[in-house]
């Protein structure tokens, strides 16, 4: 049941938020900010200095790590080659579950919820676990050291949580809307095209960046499958700066600084679509 309108002339009241409550936002935003401010300081100071000092500020602010990394030979070539997974894993994620959430939500047909409970079975199991039938797989398919193998390998186990966030906001939908396009001669094909899709950019969003930011993120299924340096991702990327007796950590920080900026400004953009996709039908009227 919907809340009664207020009278003319009042203003609803925010809830109040107390001390307990701005403590645990307080420690929460330290653990996160914490971190990215020590790395982006990092890059600017020298390793005696990162050292010594590593949560100060630095004593000179020359940003020759930075421009190095940037107008290096790998850097971009390496992004470019994890922006390219990125988007292909989040393309082909979102129209793969999309499709299958709007045939459990609204096609009833025989055993739709075994098969259902046994796509959602994915979310127990982590990539890392089967590595290595993946890897012997994708060799036999001759996807080893190719980008689309990583991007079908991702899409893969990203289905059981994106199928689950577009089914419940598909039942959410008014059903009145599937019904009249139905009496109308629309297959079901036109109707999730036409109709469900538009409904949806909420959640759209908010499946694209939860696959974008885990495929960016992703280390261990590049570093088992990628052999050649041309093909690197970003994480890879780091290894440059590893060698055999010690780690040039300044130059490392630079570039973790430089590689997670996109992942952040891609959240921030999309932010107000993933709260709202998270939330729609939680509360009904």
């Amino acid at each position: 049941m919907s809340a009664p309108p207020l009278p003319t002339g009042t203003k609803r009241r925010r809830p109040t938020v107390s001390a307990f409550q701005w403590f645990t936002m307080l420690v929460i935003a330290a653990f996160i900010i914490v971190p990215f401010y020590t790395t982006a300081l990092g890059g600017f100071k020298e390793i005696g200095e990162l050292r010594v000092n590593p949560f100060g500020l630095p004593a000179s602010w020359d940003p020759v790590r930075f421009t190095e990394i940037i107008f290096g030979p790998t850097y971009m070539r390496s992004l470019g080659n994890s922006l390219f997974i990125a988007v292909g894993t989040v393309i082909l994620s979102t129209l793969i579950s999309s499709m299958a959430a709007f045939a459990f939500a609204h096609i009833k047909f025989f055993g739709s919820k075994f098969l259902m409970g046994y796509l959602l079975l994915g979310l127990l199991f982590p990539s890392a676990t089967a590595i290595l039938p993946l890897f012997i797989k994708m060799r036999d398919l001759g996807l080893l050291d190719k980008h689309l193998g990583i991007i079908i390998v991702q899409v893969a186990f990203s289905l059981s949580f994106s199928i689950l966030l577009f089914h419940n906001f598909f039942k959410e939908l008014p059903k009145e809307l599937i019904d009249a396009a139905r009496m109308d001669n629309c297959g079901y094909l036109r109707i999730y095209w036409y109709i469900t899709l538009p409904l949806c950019l909420p959640i759209i969003a908010t499946v694209g960046v939860f696959n974008f930011v885990g495929s960016w993120n992703s280390f261990l299924l590049p570093l088992i499958t990628l052999n050649t340096d041309a093909n690197y991702t970003w994480p890879l990327g780091i290894m440059q700066f590893q060698g055999q007796y010690g780690s040039d950590w300044p130059r490392i920080l630079a570039y973790l600084t430089l590689s997670i900026l996109p992942a952040i400004a891609f959240f921030l953009l999309a932010q107000r679509y993933i709260i709202s996709g998270l939330t729609g039908g939680a509360v009904k009227g």
